[in-house]
């Protein structure tokens, strides 16, 4: 299973971005795709994650702020930000695993990584 990320990119306080993740190899039924986020020095955090029956699952950072959606037809998984801020400035990391588990928001559940986007904010 591979994963590819798009979408970071630098912009202002305020403004929104969209990255997506391709899996490539299997489909998404049955799994779970989530996206975490590392900023420098800090360790890998939970962001959102969305199952195959579109149960969704947020950070409280990212509630209200970022939506997480998939698109099986494409096998692609979506995470919309809006509103953003300085402190969302991180490498953003999509992450799968088949099937889904209570433990989510841990990163070491997760067997398949996508290589990163960075996103970072202005102020």
């Amino acid at each position: 299973v591979q994963l590819q990320a798009f979408g970071g990119g630098l912009v202002q306080t305020g403004n929104s971005l969209r990255l997506s993740c391709t899996a490539s190899g299997r489909t998404l039924s049955g799994g779970t795709m989530t996206w975490f986020r590392q900023a420098p020095s800090k360790e890998r955090e939970f962001v959102a994650a969305v199952r195959e029956n579109s149960a969704k699952y947020y950070a409280d950072s990212a509630k209200g702020r970022f939506t997480i959606s998939r698109d099986s037809a494409k096998n692609t998984v979506y995470l919309q930000m809006n509103n953003l801020k300085p402190d969302d400035t991180a490498v953003y990391y999509c992450a799968a695993r088949w099937p889904h588990t209570v433990l989510y928001y841990y990163a070491s559940e997760y067997s398949y990584w996508g290589q990163g986007s960075q996103v970072t904010v202005s102020s």
